[in-house]
């Protein structure tokens, strides 16, 4: 059989440089406690990248709204015009991680049919998350101790061998007590749970779920990407008052109790793209040298069914590299 052929006229390697700039640009911040002038900085490289491309872009899932610019808002229209698309973009996952010079930031970005990405109120959503190897053997609905029942029999191991992440959080005490109660190990994180959500699709990183209440927009960006590693995702929308329902209905959603699927959430994707600004589990973190930055990145591509994992040199000025090492 021969392998499936990318119909588009901007493919995913197109889009990687906005990922990338803008890794480079907020990995500058590491450590320096400012988390909005990192933000910005990568707000501003991604910006600058999609606008150099050949599409007719719609923001959906974005920084802020119209009257908030220049964070990349929901509405924006980037490019130079040419290939339709809707856009999903997180340019600083992480923003307290990189200021505080810890682990696990990314830079991220979506980019799907017009239709194809489902915006979303800024809220929470309740989620859970698995790789291929579960998929569809999960229910957001079950209790903990039987979902991890059902992924010890999916991985062929006993429970204590399972490795959960959960945001440190203190909505998650009761959480967190089931799964240490069934025998689970966990990862505590401070941030990112689309990057966490990304690491249990990958088979090699040692986790297996991502459960937990996290932001519905991120959640978004983890149904495209889990769409195209072949995991998948379930959320329910978690408004804490009527402020946020009402922000629900302005988005059409009037069920809480609606488990959202993958399918719903990011319908037809085409690419995401994820390039690491500081060290995590899935990417390493922007190394900057004398001559330029190296980047490590994630091209997933659901129109040519390919996930590629890409180490990339980059020249910021005009000497030569004199020595490039692993």
């Amino acid at each position: 059989m021969s392998p499936k052929v990318n119909p588009l006229p901007v493919n995913a390697i197109d889009f990687l440089p906005v990922a990338e700039k803008a890794a480079i640009a907020s990995g500058r911040w590491l450590g320096r406690g400012d988390n909005h002038a990192a933000d910005q900085a990568a707000v501003d490289a991604m910006r600058t990248e999609f606008n150099k491309l050949a599409i007719s872009g719609t923001v959906v899932i974005g920084e802020g709204q119209k009257d908030e610019a220049p964070e990349l808002y929901v509405g924006e229209e980037l490019g130079t015009g040419g290939m339709a698309c809707e856009i999903a973009v997180d340019p600083l996952e992480g923003t307290d991680l990189v200021a505080g010079g810890r682990e696990g930031a990314i830079a991220i970005a979506a980019i799907g049919a017009p239709g194809g990405i489902m915006p979303a109120p800024d809220i929470y959503m309740r989620k859970i998350c698995v790789g291929a190897t579960a998929k569809g053997r999960v229910d957001i609905e079950a209790p903990m101790a039987e979902t991890l029942e059902v992924l010890a029999r999916c991985y062929q191991r006993r429970i204590r061998d399972l490795r959960v992440i959960v945001l440190d959080r203190p909505r998650h005490e009761d959480l967190i007590a089931e799964i240490r109660e069934a025998g689970a190990r966990i990862r505590l994180i401070q941030d990112g749970d689309i990057t966490a959500s990304m690491s249990v699709g990958v088979s090699g990183t040692g986790d297996h779920l991502y459960v937990g209440m996290g932001g519905s927009t991120e959640g978004v960006i983890t149904a495209a990407a889990l769409e195209c590693l072949g995991g998948e995702i379930q959320g329910q929308m978690w408004p804490r008052n009527d402020e946020e329902r009402a922000k629900m209905a302005e988005f059409g959603m009037d069920d809480e109790s609606k488990v959202l699927t993958m399918h719903e959430l990011a319908p037809k994707p085409y690419y995401v793209i994820a390039t690491g600004v500081t060290d995590g589990n899935l990417l390493k973190g922007v190394r900057y040298f004398a001559d330029g930055a190296r980047t490590h990145s994630i091209v997933m591509d659901l129109m040519s069914n390919t996930v590629r994992f890409i180490d990339t040199v980059h020249l910021l000025s005009r000497t030569i590299i004199r020595e490039i090492r692993l």
